[in-house]
Formats: C-alpha cells, structure tokens, sequence
C-alpha cells in the first residue's frame, strides 16, 4: 500500500519533492498546500514543471489534514513550530529539510512543544537535507572504521551562485557592507540549524560538549555582481568561511563548516572543492569529499540548471525517509534512530 504525502510548499525544493514523490511507486501525492494566491488552484505538477498530475494545490489546512496523510513533506523556507504541531498532533508525521535536524536550534521550549504534539498525536518528525543532514550522516559512518578519534570535520564548499533565494544569502549577511554591526551574529541566526549537526554527532558519538562554538569569516565582492535574483555591491559580503564546533576540554571535536562564494572574485579568496569534504583525524585518519554531478549525457548550461543536482539532494534525504519515519517511534527522530535509508523506488532499468 503507497503512504499518503501531503506536499508542503512549493519553492526551490519543493518542486524537486513533488517530482520525486510523484516518481515513486511506494509514495502517492494527495495534496499541496501554497501561502500565495498566484500558487493556489494550480495543479502541483504544473507548479513543479511536470505537467497536470490531478492535484490542486490549496491553502486550507484543514481540507489537507482532512484527506489523513501518513506524512508530510514540509519544504518551506524555516522551521515553522507552530506549523509542526498542528500537523503532528493531528496524527500526521513530517520530513522536512526546513533548517531541522535535531530542533535544538529552535530553543528548549518550541523543542519541547514539538515533541509534546507527537505525543498527542503517536507521530514523528525527521528533519535532513544535504547538509546538514545526509552530510553529518557520511562523516559519522566514516568514524566506523577508526579505533581513536581526534577530530571529525565536515565541510560544505561549493559555489552558491546557482542557488535562487535571497531571502536565505540575505538570512546570513551576503549584500551587506563588510564590516556592518552585528554581522556574525546574523550569519550565526541563519546558520542554527548547523548546530543540530553538532548535537546529532554528540548523541551518535556519545560525548558531551562542554561549548558549541560559532566562527565566522566573511568575504566582500571586488565588484558589482548582479545574479539576476539578487546583487551584491562592491565590498559587500559575497562569501564566508565559518562553521560550528563541539568543543571538549577547549579543544574542538566536531565540527561542520560552510565555505560559500558567490560571483567569480572575492577578497579573501579561498579555493573551493565543489562538494563535502569529510576529515576524521583519528586512527586511521579518513579523508574523502562527496560530490555529485549531472546525469551522463546531461549538461548544465546555466548555474541555475546545475542547481537542480543540490535541490535534488536536499529534497531526497528527505523524502527517501518517509517509510522510515512513518514506521518510527514517537517523537523527533534524527539519523541515529532510523534504519538505513536508500533510494527504493528510484531505480531505473
């Protein structure tokens, strides 16, 4: 029997979720809600660029809750508390790659009414995404191998120039004068979600951070750039190195970093790998970077169009964790919980 997904928004993922939950042959799409009114009344495979598939999108969310989905897929911008029990205490679960991993970021008190709606309504909730999400997923399985470890490092570096939302570069500081007040710290709001990576590698590693610590640098564009979506002035931030780090006994254990550019110059540079560079120092130390490409005989003529290979990695972590997290126990469920998750249902022959 399929399980019934009610897809939530319809943005840069959320057109990659309904494609891959229309594909599946375990998945059946019943339902798309929409805030916008230029989105409502549209059918969902119009909205996502595939054609009619028989769904109207909408925004009643009680006609929605009202067709018993087993779960949602929730892609909208940020993690939404409010959003979450309303959904979970009616008996629906959720994955979602809306900055939620562990809910940590989100503060004890919303953390802990998320986890009370599961309890009223038996469900659970997953949340993942590249990274962090299936990213912290690889790191930690590599640390499998290893009888000592020293350090587990994490780095997501690629350019974001491809990635079509202001609202998310303006969240963490790009278009804003270097040296502008309280920088760092909005790099560090729009970047929580990265410290529920910490917390998931705690809880799989069993240690127990003394500090998660925030460290940022930022890199100002050496000329106007225009994206089309958004532009960036000269001296304005186009680019940062930072990340977070469990820190045990003032040393850091874990850490997940971001290296993002976007336009061709910036000042600093720095190099990039165009992908997630695993390294566990350690016994033995373990080193790979995890990259992704277009489909053999593919090309991307645009940024936008190689885009659509990290929307589908963001979508698809998600989505692939459906069965998984409608079979799962009450409660917030992280990577640590869930059995493996693979890719049934997209194979191809």
């Amino acid at each position: 029997m399929k399980l019934r997904v009610v897809q939530w928004s319809v943005g840069n993922v959320g057109r990659r979720s309904i494609i891959a939950i229309h594909a599946n042959p375990h998945l059946e799409l019943v339902g798309c809600y929409v805030r916008g009114a230029d989105k409502a009344g549209q059918d969902a495979g119009v909205l996502a660029g595939i054609g009619p598939i028989g769904i109207v999108a909408g925004s009643d969310v009680e006609a929605l809750l009202a067709l018993k989905p087993d779960c949602v897929s929730y892609n909208g911008l940020w993690a939404s508390p409010e959003d979450f029990c309303r959904i979970l205490e009616r008996g629906v679960n959720i994955v979602t790659t809306s900055a939620f991993v562990t809910g940590h970021s989100l503060g004890a008190e919303a953390r802990e009414r998320i986890q009370a709606a599961c309890r009223r309504g038996n469900s659970s909730i997953f949340g993942s995404g590249i990274h962090p999400g299936f990213s912290s997923l690889i790191s930690l399985v590599a640390t499998g191998i290893c009888d000592r470890i020293e350090n587990v490092s994490l780095l997501e570096s690629v350019d974001a120039t491809g990635y079509a939302s202001k609202e998310t570069w303006e969240s963490c500081g790009f278009g804003s004068p270097i040296g502008t007040p309280g920088l760092e710290e909005v790099l560090r709001k729009g970047s929580a979600v990265f410290a529920d990576g910490i917390h998931l590698a705690g809880e799989v590693l069993k240690i127990r951070f003394d500090e998660i610590a925030f460290r940022a640098e930022f890199s100002a564009a050496v000329e106007d750039c225009d994206f089309g979506f958004m532009q960036i002035a000269k001296g304005c931030v186009a680019g940062v190195n930072a990340g977070w780090h469990g820190i045990v006994n003032g040393k850091s254990v874990v850490e997940l970093r971001y290296r993002w550019k976007m336009g061709a110059r910036v000042e600093p540079d720095y190099p990039l790998h165009q992908g997630y560079v695993v390294n566990v120092r350690g016994r033995p130390n373990v080193e790979f970077t995890l990259k992704h490409s277009m489909p053999h005989g593919e090309v991307a003529h645009t940024p936008e169009e190689g885009m659509q290979m990290n929307l589908i990695t963001t979508a698809l972590p998600a989505i692939n964790a459906i069965p998984a997290v409608c079979a799962a126990p009450t409660g917030i469920r992280t990577y640590a919980d869930l059995p493996l998750i693979s890719g049934a249902g997209f194979v191809v022959s």
